[in-house]
């Protein structure tokens, strides 16, 4: 992209937003033949006013314009660099609802075929694919708003319910990643939109996402507190009806609450808030993924020593990995898996055990080599585990590091 010469570069994201040459030249206030003229090279773009402006109207940074890209990172299938950041950015930035308030959106995508990316989407999120989720949602996106925007009447609520979810797998993806601002705007409309879908569940996973983006950020006091409160309003019993969903909803309100106390040193309400997703896990019987939450027994238990790693106690979460039952483990899917395994390790370097917590770093790698190579968490525990170790690494934990990019 950084060869070609500006025009062909305004065309090409001209082409990536849709936009025909005509409305491109009314949104700058040139004629469409100045626009072509420019886009064939026969006329210059020599002024940076200029240049900041076609940036703003095809929404993204000048720099990328410019062709002064990031270079993608030789994992790119795993990772994610500042290019999709900025599409998925530009893609938050969008408004169709407003839009459609003035004007028809026009075309929306069948909520059918919608359905269908979005489950496919939550799948490459549990699979660890980041890379090629981010390059996904930036459309994914703007489909499912235009879908919002578009449809009516007994379709609406549909449309909304499936735009929550892109917003939720955009703020889980993005806070994995480093990019928590992002996470908390994408979290913070998937709230939004989840009380026009009329689905309290919906809108109780969407606070779980809301809590996880401020704990990222260092606010983890008011994550514990509404992931808390929004528990005893979801709370199986009384008025409300005990289903399986409702109890996976609960219960991961429960255990991100725990992780906000973790956050905090609250060791009292981490113990009280598990203990509590324990009991509704008991009554859900077994390991299942109602609104895409993984919740069960074992998922309990990855958080109990997840919790005590964010406490300190890398002993006690060694103590808990090694009595979960095998065949649970292996049945969830690899970002569960590959994420217990990084907390494992991170429990391990606490303890001061770095062989054993760079064999973990390894073990989460097969499974999903995004979890490991690209959160900066990861990148963390590395560089302790390469910095405490005694002599060399072994050969794969060396070869790891090298594909993280990670040194002494």
């Amino acid at each position: 992209m950084d060869e070609l010469p500006i025009g062909r570069r305004v065309a090409y994201w001209r082409g990536r937003r849709k936009m025909s040459q005509q409305v491109f030249a009314d949104r700058l206030g040139k004629s469409k033949s100045w626009v072509d003229k420019v886009e064939r090279g026969v006329r210059r773009l020599d002024k940076f006013s200029v240049l900041y402006e076609i940036a703003d109207i095809l929404q993204m940074d000048v720099q990328l314009l410019m062709g002064k890209d990031p270079e993608r990172r030789a994992d790119a299938l795993n990772c994610i660099d500042q290019v999709e950041v900025q599409e998925i950015r530009s893609a938050l930035e969008r408004y169709d609802s407003m839009s459609a308030y003035f004007d028809a959106v026009p075309c929306p995508p069948p909520l059918d075929d919608l359905r269908k990316a979005v489950n496919h989407a939550w799948l490459t999120y549990q699979y660890g694919r980041y890379g090629m989720l981010t390059r996904a949602l930036p459309k994914l996106l703007r489909d499912a708003q235009a879908a919002d925007a578009a449809y009516g009447g007994e379709r609406a609520a549909e449309a909304a319910h499936l735009l929550g979810q892109v917003y939720q797998i955009a703020s889980s993806v993005l806070r994995k990643l480093g990019e928590c601002e992002l996470a908390w705007l994408a979290a913070d409309r998937s709230m939004a939109v989840a009380q026009r879908a009329d689905d309290p569940l919906l809108a109780g996973i969407a606070t779980t996402r809301v809590c996880n983006a401020l704990a990222a950020m260092g606010r983890a006091r008011p994550a514990l507190e509404l992931n808390v409160q929004i528990a005893n309003r979801l709370a199986p019993g009384g008025s409300n009806e005990v289903t399986p969903a409702r109890l996976s909803v609960y219960g991961m309100l429960l255990l991100q609450g725990a992780m906000a106390a973790s956050r905090i040193g609250d060791s009292a309400s981490v113990d009280d808030l598990i203990n509590g997703a324990q009991e509704a896990a008991t009554l859900l019987g077994g390991d299942h993924n109602h609104y895409w939450t993984s919740f069960g027994p074992t998922n309990v238990e990855l958080h109990r020593a997840a919790a005590a790693v964010e406490l300190g106690d890398g002993g006690r979460a060694v103590e808990v990995h090694h009595r979960i039952a095998e065949h649970s483990f292996n049945a969830l899917l690899p970002e569960r898996r590959a994420h217990h395994l990084l907390d494992i390790a991170r429990g391990y370097a606490q303890v001061g055990d770095v062989a054993n917590a760079g064999e973990m770093l390894l073990m989460g790698d097969r499974l999903a080599p995004s979890e490991i190579r690209c959160r900066p968490i990861a990148h963390e525990v590395m560089s302790d585990v390469l910095r405490r170790t005694r002599g060399a690494p072994s050969s794969l934990v060396a070869e790891l590091a090298e594909h993280m990019g990670v040194g002494v």
